[in-house]
């Protein structure tokens, strides 16, 4: 080839093969569905009365149950930024229900 012809050529060629490569690492991007944060929940503040301060995050906004070691439990109204807080709660381990999910709340120290 001469040095005409391989510029006319190449530069379509590499164009084409860089447009390949961006494009599917777009499409795998978008295939990709963005992961729900996960629920929490902590135990924390041992109030002087020696009772907690229990609250959570990551939850789909609306109803779920809290339920305790010591026999409390409840109804919580998650809010719409997937959280809750509850004060003044026996020290004891607990257990947040919304839907089929159940997640253990962190932090009990008996």
């Amino acid at each position: 080839m001469n040095r005409r012809t391989r510029p006319r050529i190449l530069v379509p060629l590499a164009a084409a093969a860089l447009g390949a490569l961006i494009g599917a690492g777009s499409a795998a991007a978008a295939a990709a569905p963005a992961a729900p944060p996960a629920a929490t929940c902590s135990i924390s503040g041992v109030f002087e009365n020696g009772r907690v301060h229990l609250s959570g995050g990551g939850f789909t906004p609306g109803p779920a149950y809290v339920f305790g070691s010591a026999g409390f439990g409840g109804t919580v109204e998650i809010a719409q930024n997937g959280g809750f807080q509850i004060m003044n709660v026996p020290n004891a381990e607990y257990t947040v229900r919304q839907g089929g999910e159940v997640t253990q709340c962190s932090g009990f120290k008996g």
